[in-house]
């Protein structure tokens, strides 16, 4: 795992661009904090950070293979799991290898199938190669998008990196955010591609990107196609179970200490429970690791997502795997540090506005941080098996909406864009923009024929998970653990199982009349019945009014403060009301909204953009 840059430049002489791309590749050094290099070409500079997890003394990067045609280097973040099966394909082929590290397989495998390595590997990778031999760059970008990729299109070439602060540190890159970035920002649809910042590009999920002299070309590699399942209710649940014991003992590799996040749900408890079992057979004891707050099972308030706190079910499995378990208590306090919002804004680049979940995830991190390198997440499963609850509400499932939002919108009603300031929300027309977005979004899917309204229909909203939403905490757990250097896999996004699960018809995730039937099923041989049991319950929040309290002083200071920039986007009139309500009775949109203004507050002050809102 590690943080890249570049710089292509066909009509420039990057030699002398050295402190440029220095620039560039430092803006990475908490995504690899073990080392770093660069690789200069005239026409192309590649920057590398590491984070050393696999071969720790001979991983070291960019890498290089010199060619009588010219080099080729490569910068590459991520895993490879089949990297052993490679490097023996490979050496059967005449390739010959220097270190055990899965970058080398990788940039041997493309000097074997060129650009079709994309198609042999399996695994969470952002990677970029420069061919001297073509004069041409090439970047990947895995199946699920796991991992972050940016471009910037230059006059002649290309900036890339990890994530928009690399690119922004080049001064050809402008940090400028116009109306069609705020939309995406506040609409929350994952619009292919979006970066907020103007004339920036995601590599997306499953496609690979080419630039040489002739322009910048983008190929999809991967999608979601429509299969018929032909397997069993019982042999679908074996075959899940297979896949996932598989799945979970190639992520286990690791040169570096590794554990799982537990949080006492369905997911990360089967991976919790499957990877024991493999360390077992070691002699190993497996790590694990939860997040949670003071006083919070005790005063525990059931509400409209968790109907029960996590913490009873996390020292359930934690006893039954008998893992070495650590709980990070967190108080309102560490929750609100201005110190903590400002690093999560700056590890997301964004001013996304989640809040206590960001900054707790964040803080998670930092102390498991202490203790591993690596981290197994449960992250993905409600994806995959169909989880959330607006997969099983009729309402949010009718309308011509992603699901989520609609769901979300009956619960808060049009809460979510009350902060705005009212003349910036008639130019973003977000109502239009999310119908635009959903229209998209379901123009991408392959239907069967014959398929039932009900199965035409999950299908759909399967799809829109695994393409849309999935991304947004993908790229969240991406970056809060990087912003600390841990390594956090997530196994529910093996391609293998996504395709598999993804085809199965919706009766069958559903068959014993709960959600998640196929992974409750395949895993409750490694869970206690409790957790087998256990409806649905998301990534914990704080309920104490503590932290409402803090906010609203927080947001006074806001209130108080110089910058006009803030109430170009957001109402000063929602804020004077907000701050005056009673903390203990602020209702969860509220609280979100507080959050948000504090966060576009922190990035203002952060990165000073120049906003274009004509």
């Amino acid at each position: 795992m590690c943080g890249i840059a570049g710089w292509v430049a066909f009509s420039d002489d990057l030699t002398r661009q050295q402190g440029v791309i220095d620039a560039m590749t430092e803006t990475m050094a908490c995504r690899g904090p073990d080392g770093r290099g660069t690789f200069v070409r005239e026409h192309a500079a590649l920057g590398h950070r590491r984070l050393a997890i696999i071969d720790l003394p001979g991983g070291a990067q960019p890498m290089t293979v010199p060619t009588p045609a010219g080099d080729v280097g490569m910068v590459y973040s991520g895993e490879a799991y089949n990297f052993r099966e490679l490097r023996d394909e490979l050496r059967a082929l005449g390739h010959t290898f220097d270190t055990d590290s899965d970058t080398e397989v990788v940039l041997h495998g493309y000097l074997q199938w060129g650009e079709s390595v994309v198609d042999h590997l399996n695994g969470m990778y952002a990677f970029a190669i420069w061919d001297e031999r073509h004069q041409k760059l090439v970047m990947v970008r895995d199946r699920m998008g796991i991992k972050p990729f940016y471009y910037y299109p230059t006059p002649d070439g290309v900036l890339f990196g990890s994530e928009p602060k690399a690119i922004l540190a080049n001064p050809l890159a402008a940090k400028a955010v116009d109306l069609d970035g705020l939309r995406e920002l506040f609409a929350m649809t994952k619009q292919p591609g979006w970066s907020l910042w103007k004339g920036m590009e995601e590599v997306l999920p499953g496609t690979l990107v080419t630039v040489d002299r002739n322009g910048i070309r983008t190929r999809t590699y991967w999608r979601l196609h429509a299969v018929e399942h032909t397997d069993s209710q019982e042999q679908t649940v074996a075959r899940v179970r297979e896949l996932l014991t598989d799945i979970v003992e190639r992520q286990l590799i690791s040169d570096v200490p590794r554990c799982v996040l537990l949080s006492g749900g369905l997911d990360s408890s089967a991976i919790t429970g499957l990877a024991a079992a493999r360390l077992a057979r070691d002699g190993e004891q497996l790590r694990t690791f939860s997040v949670d707050f003071a006083n919070q099972e005790q005063n525990f308030v059931p509400d409209e997502m968790r109907d029960t706190p996590d913490s009873p079910f996390v020292r359930e499995v934690a006893a039954l795997v008998r893992s070495a378990h650590r709980d990070v208590m967190l108080n309102p306090a560490d929750l609100a540090d201005p110190a903590a919002r400002r690093a999560v804004v700056t590890a997301r680049d964004i001013p996304v506005g989640f809040g206590d979940m960001d900054t707790s995830l964040y803080l998670l991190f930092a102390a498991i941080r202490q203790q591993s390198t690596v981290a197994l997440s449960g992250e993905s499963a409600d994806e995959v098996f169909g989880g959330y609850r607006w997969f099983h509400d009729e309402v949010a499932l009718k309308e011509d909406n992603f699901p989520w939002l609609a769901f979300n919108s009956a619960l808060t009603g049009d809460s979510r864009w009350q902060i705005l300031n009212p003349a910036l929300r008639e130019r973003l027309r977000l109502e239009e923009f999310v119908a635009d977005q959903y229209s998209a979004a379901v123009a991408e899917v392959e239907h069967l024929d014959g398929e039932s309204e009900v199965e035409h229909r999950m299908r759909t909203v399967c799809h829109l998970h695994l393409t849309r939403f999935v991304r947004t905490l993908l790229d969240r757990k991406d970056r809060a653990s990087m912003a600390v250097g841990l390594e956090v896999r997530v196994p529910f996004c093996d391609h293998r199982l996504v395709e598999y699960v993804y085809n199965a018809p919706w009766s069958l995730k559903t068959f014993d009349g709960r959600e998640k039937s196929l992974l409750r099923h395949a895993a409750e041989h490694v869970l206690p019945q409790s957790v087998v049991q256990r409806v649905k319950s998301p990534y914990p929040s704080t309920q104490d009014p503590g932290y409402a309290a803090v906010l609203q002083q927080q947001a006074k200071h806001v209130l108080a403060g110089s910058d006009p920039r803030l109430f170009d986007l957001i109402d000063r009139q929602w804020l004077q009301r907000a701050v005056a309500l009673d903390p203990a009775g602020l209702d969860s949109a509220v609280r979100a909204g507080l959050d948000r203004i504090i966060d576009l507050h922190t990035w203002l002050e952060l990165y000073s953009p120049q906003l274009q809102l004509d």
